[in-house]
């Protein structure tokens, strides 16, 4: 579905992507986890081209967005939702109209459509009874949801999230895994999660790929990514679950 091609990225004398290359299969949950400042959210943005690399190519269901003019990069976003950090809801609009907003700016369909679209996608990530709420009167949590109800409104091919439980306790950040997981089996969707959270990665990630140093030095499923003996790995794992224990 999407594949990346000897992929380098530099910003000055920085190389934060070294000639990576990895695919990510139709209809799979992949998790992309490291340390800060290696290359997880820049990946995302390569995939929609808000970033292009110095050197390779990022190509998507077979055409190469990395390179394709303006007219073809339209049509191929329109396969992508994008979770933002931080959910990214405008403060002056109801978590209704937040989720509207793509469809009032994309498409042709009535305010009765949009309605209706709008409430079937709330109760995907079970914020129906949320609609007339803003954004200032709904929790971190529910702020995420609302986000990823805007990300997937538009019935998105992919759906791209980064840090999705970022910020979040860990009761909620279990309940947005479980979103993503159901979303996943429910809309059929290709899913790509960039996060620092290792929970979220081993419990619903079908493959994991590890970046650090530019590289991508761990691609496996979870099981295999749980037994690696990759000491880059090991230090990553036990990091974490010291720090949480």
């Amino acid at each position: 579905m999407i594949r990346f091609e000897h992929v380098t990225k530099r910003f000055g004398a920085k190389t934060v992507l070294d000639d990576v290359s990895y695919e990510v299969r139709k209809g799979e949950v992949f998790f992309i986890v490291g340390p800060s400042g290696t290359g997880k959210s820049v990946s995302l943005k390569h995939m929609v081209r808000l970033l292009q690399p110095d050197e390779g190519r990022v190509v998507v269901a077979g055409e190469d967005i990395s390179h394709a003019p303006d007219s073809a990069l339209e049509r191929m976003r329109e396969r992508f939702g994008y979770l933002f950090q931080g959910g990214a809801l405008l403060a002056w609009l109801s978590v209704a109209d937040n989720v509207a907003l793509p469809l009032r700016e994309k498409t042709k369909m009535s305010e009765e459509e949009i309605h209706d679209k709008v409430m079937r996608t709330l109760a995907l990530v079970e914020l129906e009874n949320d609609a007339d709420k803003m954004p200032s009167e709904i929790s971190g949590g529910m702020q995420k949801r609302a986000g990823l109800a805007r990300a997937i409104v538009r019935d998105p091919e992919i759906v791209l999230y980064d840090e999705p439980t970022s910020g979040l306790d860990p009761v909620m950040s279990r309940h947005i895994d479980r979103l993503i997981a159901d979303l996943n089996n429910k809309l059929g969707v290709t899913s790509i999660v960039v996060t620092h959270d290792l929970n979220s990665a081993l419990s619903i990630g079908h493959r994991i790929a590890m970046l650090k140093g530019g590289h991508i030095v761990e691609l496996s499923t979870p099981e295999a990514f749980r037994a690696s003996t990759n000491p880059d790995v090991r230090e990553f794992m036990d990091a974490q679950f010291k720090i949480q224990s």
